[in-house]
C-alpha cells in the first residue's frame, strides 16, 4: 500500500544519488541498484517492479550495438575511416571540418564512446604530425559525438531509454528519424560554432603524450614494400610516412640503391625496403598496413587469418644468452623460438647495420610476432631477462571488413523501416541478430564481443528503472512538476516546456545523461497532465537536452576521456560549452515547440 512518505522517502533518495554522482563516491551502476533495493526494503516499489528495466528494449539495443560497433572497429572499417578524415589536413580549421564530417554522421548511427576511443589516437598522431596542440581538439571531437548522437533513434543510449519508456507508458514510440528534425539544426549550428567562435574558446596546452614520449625506447626497423600495399605509388609525404609522431623514416633501399636522406617528394615503389626509427606504438601503427612487412624474416605472418594466431612481444637479451655475438639472421629466431623479429632497441647507442645484420648485445630489446604460447615457454629462458606483451597491438580481420559493412548497412536498413507496432520485427532482436552475425560470420570473436560491451553502463540503465518508476507511483515526480514547473506555467506551453529543457540540461551536467531521462521521464508525464499538454514535445525536450552535456568533464563520459589526453582543466569545458549550451537552447526549444505542439 503506498503511504504519503513514500514521496518524501523516494526524493530523499534522488537526492542521494544526484549528490553521490557529483562527489564520485561510488559507482554509478553499484549506487542505482543500491537505491532500487533501499526502494523496495522500504516498500516504495515492489520486487516485480524493481528490476524490469533490464528486460526493456532499451538494454537489450545498446548492448547489441556495443557488439557491432566492436565489430567496425576490429575489422578496421572505423581505422580506415579515421586515415580517410585527417589524411590531408593541414590546419586546424581543416581538421576539425573533416571530424565533423565524418564524425556526426557516424555518431548518428553508432555508440560515441567507440567513435571517441577509435578518433582520439588519430587525433593525437595528426595534432603531434602537424604541431597543433590536441586540446585544439579533443574537446571539439566529444563535443561532435554528443551533436550527432540526437539526430537518430540509435546515436546515442540515451535515446533508446526515451523509446523504451514510452513503450512502457503505452505512448507512441520514438521512429528512427523523428528526432532528426530538432537534432540535425542543433547539429549544424553546433558545428559552425565549434568552427568559429567555439575554436578561439578552446585552450592551447601542450599534448601530455608527448611530454612523455622524449624518454620511451625508440626501435630501427627495416619494412619490405610487398606487391599490392596501397603506399606503392604514393610519395612519402602522400602516403603519411612524413612527420609521424615518435617515427622517423631513415633511408629507402631500392634494389642497388639507397636513398637518404629521404624527401618528402619520393614515391613508394613495390620491393622498396624502409628504415625506421621509432617508438613502439609507432612501429605497431607501420605493422597494421597491409603489404608493409618485416624485412629481416620472408615468413612473417601477413593474413589477416594467420595474424590471429600472433602477438607482438618484447623480449630483453640476457647476459648469459646464447644469442650474444649472432645477428638477427644467424640467429633463425622462426626455426629457434617461432618468432619473426619485427624490431630491435638498444638503449644509448644508434643502430646503424640493417637489422638482419645486427649483432645481438645484452640488453639489446627485440620487438618478436611470436604464438600466444612463446610468452609462456620462454618466460624462464635463460636468453632472455624480460619478456612482456606489446598491448598496443592488435590483430585487424580486414577480410572481414565488407562482411561487417553489409552487416552494419543491413541494421541501419531495419532499424529506419520496422514498423513501431508489434506486427513486426520488433528493433532490440534486429540489432541483436546483427551483433550475433557479426560473432558467427568472424568479425569479431565471443571473447571480444563480451569485452566490447560496457555492462557498467546497462546495469545502471537497467537499474535505474526502477527509481524512475518509485518517481512516478509515490507521488514524487508530481511533486517535482508543480515545483519546478509550476511557475512557467503563466507562459503557457512554451513556458513549460522551456523549464523541462533548462532542468534536464542542468542537471546532465553533473549526473549521467541516462539517469537524467529516467529521473525526470516522470516529470514530463505529470507536467503535461497538470497543463493539459500532450507530453510528447517535453519527452522530446527532455530527450535532446539529457545529451548537451558540454559544460563538464563529469556530465558526459566521452568528455572525461578527453581530459587528461587534452590536458583541460574544469573550467575548459564552462568557457568553450556554456556558450554552445546558451546558444542551442532556443534554437531547440522554438523547433520542438513548432514541430511537435
Amino acid at each position: 500500500m503506498l503511504e504519503p512518505y513514500h514521496a518524501q522517502i523516494t526524493l530523499a533518495v534522488v537526492l542521494t544519488i544526484v549528490v553521490a554522482l557529483i562527489f564520485e563516491w561510488i559507482q554509478a551502476d553499484i549506487l542505482f541498484l543500491t537505491a532500487t533495493a533501499v526502494l523496495v526494503a522500504l516498500g516504495v516499489i515492489g520486487p516485480e517492479v524493481a528490476f524490469q528495466g533490464f528486460s526493456n528494449s532499451a538494454v537489450i539495443t545498446v548492448g547489441a550495438l556495443f557488439v557491432v560497433a566492436a565489430g567496425l572497429r576490429e575489422t578496421g572499417l572505423l581505422d580506415h575511416i579515421g586515415r580517410l578524415v585527417l589524411g590531408g589536413a593541414k590546419t586546424q580549421g581543416q581538421a576539425l571540418g573533416r571530424l565533423s564530417s565524418v564524425v556526426v554522421p557516424l555518431s548518428a548511427f553508432l555508440n560515441n564512446t567507440p567513435i571517441v576511443a577509435m578518433f582520439m589516437p588519430i587525433v593525437l598522431q595528426w595534432s603531434r604530425r602537424n604541431h597543433v596542440s590536441p586540446s585544439k581538439l579533443l574537446l571539439p571531437l566529444s563535443y561532435l559525438t554528443l551533436l550527432g548522437g540526437i539526430c537518430t533513434l540509435i546515436g546515442t543510449s540515451t535515446n533508446l531509454i526515451t523509446h523504451g519508456q514510452m513503450i512502457d507508458n503505452q505512448m507512441q514510440p520514438l521512429s528512427m528519424f523523428e528526432l532528426s528534425w530538432v537534432g540535425i539544426p542543433c547539429a549544424l549550428v553546433g558545428v559552425l560554432y565549434l568552427m568559429t567562435l567555439g575554436k578561439r574558446l578552446l585552450p592551447e596546452r601542450k599534448d601530455l603524450l608527448e611530454q612523455l614520449g622524449e624518454s620511451r625506447r625508440e626501435y630501427l626497423a627495416e619494412m619490405e614494400v610487398q606487391s599490392g600495399c596501397r603506399l606503392i605509388g604514393k610519395s612519402v609525404e602522400g602516403a603519411g610516412l612524413r612527420h609521424l609522431p615518435g617515427l622517423f623514416l631513415i633511408e629507402i633501399q631500392r634494389q642497388e640503391m639507397v636513398i637518404g636522406p629521404v624527401e618528402p617528394s619520393t614515391s613508394i615503389e613495390a620491393g622498396d625496403r624502409l628504415t625506421f626509427t621509432g617508438v613502439v606504438s609507432s612501429i605497431v601503427e607501420l605493422e597494421k598496413i597491409q603489404g608493409l612487412v618485416p624485412a629481416s624474416d620472408s615468413a612473417y605472418e601477413v593474413s589477416p587469418q594467420g595474424q590471429r594466431k600472433r602477438q607482438l612481444c618484447e623480449a630483453v637479451i640476457s647476459h648469459t644468452s646464447p644469442l650474444i655475438g649472432k645477428t638477427i639472421r644467424e640467429a633463425d629466431f622462426r626455426a629457434t623460438y617461432g618468432a619473426a623479429v619485427v624490431a630491435v632497441h638498444r638503449s644509448g647507442s644508434r643502430i646503424l647495420s640493417k637489422v638482419g645484420d645486427i649483432e645481438l648485445h645484452p640488453g639489446d630489446t627485440l620487438l618478436l610476432q611470436v604464438r600466444p604460447a612463446f610468452l609462456r615457454l620462454h618466460r624462464n629462458d635463460p636468453a632472455f631477462v624480460l619478456i612482456s606483451d606489446v598491448p598496443e597491438w592488435r590483430p585487424l580481420r580486414s577480410d572481414r571488413a565488407w562482411i561487417a559493412a553489409c552487416l552494419f548497412a543491413l541494421l541501419l536498413v531495419l532499424m529506419s523501416v520496422l514498423d513501431q507496432d508489434k506486427t513486426s520485427m520488433p528493433i532490440p532482436i534486429a540489432g541483436v541478430l546483427i551483433a550475433a552475425a557479426m560473432i558467427f560470420a568472424g568479425c569479431i570473436s565471443m571473447s571480444e564481443a563480451r569485452q566490447s560491451i560496457e555492462w557498467q553502463v546497462l546495469i545502471t540503465i537497467g537499474a535505474s528503472f526502477g527509481v524512475g518508476a518509485a518517481l512516478q507511483s509515490s507521488g514524487a515526480a508530481r511533486n517535482i512538476a508543480e515545483s519546478f514547473v509550476g511557475f512557467a506555467g503563466a507562459m503557457g506551453p512554451i513556458g513549460v516546456l522551456a523549464s523541462i529543457y533548462l532542468i534536464a540540461v542542468v542537471t546532465t551536467e553533473v549526473i549521467t545523461n541516462n539517469a537524467v531521462v529516467i529521473l525526470l521521464f516522470p516529470v514530463c508525464i505529470e507536467a503535461a497532465k497538470l497543463h493539459g499538454m500532450d507530453s510528447r514535445p517535453l519527452i522530446i525536450a527532455l530527450t535532446i537536452a539529457a545529451s548537451m552535456s558540454f559544460m563538464t568533464p563529469i556530465g558526459y563520459q566521452t568528455n572525461m576521456m578527453v581530459y587528461g589526453p587534452g590536458g583541460y582543466k574544469f573550467t575548459d569545458y564552462v568557457r568553450v560549452g556554456a556558450p554552445l549550451s546558451i546558444l542551442l537552447f532556443p534554437l531547440a526549444v522554438g523547433i520542438i515547440y513548432l514541430a511537435w505542439m
